[in-house]
């Protein structure tokens, strides 16, 4: 190869190094999530849940296979008896103070009490709890799709006499 062709060959190279890395720059900024405060939309939340609980997805969609992220807001003096989920489950407070036990029998006085920006990961089919003793928001975050089982079927809300 003559020097004059290596050249044309390096810039030609060089050329579509630049054009790709753009469009990877694009893709990537297409992609790009940023939710503020004001824009999150607040809806009640899911039936396994005792109602009052309002949810928020920041992203992805946790009723489908994927990655997801959530908001929950829970109100004072919430309870959520023992249950598992069918993948881990990352939970972060963002507001309040949110308590968790671990085990089937549900007590107030084995919790932990989670203040603001702790953090959990309850394993596939950690049995745990959960109550709050004022308004509380956490954040979670996992592969869905999300679920909840009760290990005792009468505190499951879907399964509450109408």
């Amino acid at each position: 190869m003559k020097t004059t062709q290596k050249i044309a060959a390096l810039i030609l190279f060089c050329i579509c190094s630049v054009v790709m890395n753009l469009q990877a720059q694009d893709h990537m900024m297409s992609d790009h999530i940023m939710v503020m405060p004001k824009d999150i939309k607040w809806t009640d939340g899911p039936a396994g849940l005792p109602p009052g609980s309002k949810i928020a997805v920041l992203e992805g969609d946790p009723s489908a296979v994927g990655l997801f992220t959530i908001r929950v807001k829970l109100p004072s003096n919430y309870k959520i008896k023992p249950h598992t989920h069918p993948a881990d489950e990352h939970i972060t407070v963002i507001q309040g103070t949110f308590n968790m036990g671990l085990g089937a029998t549900y007590d107030e006085k084995a919790a932990k009490t989670m203040p603001v920006g702790a953090f959990a990961v309850m394993k596939v089919g950690t049995v745990h709890y959960a109550f709050t003793k004022g308004d509380v928001i956490v954040q979670i975050h996992g592969m869905g799709p999300w679920g909840i089982t009760y290990v005792n079927p009468a505190d499951d809300p879907r399964l509450a006499k109408k």
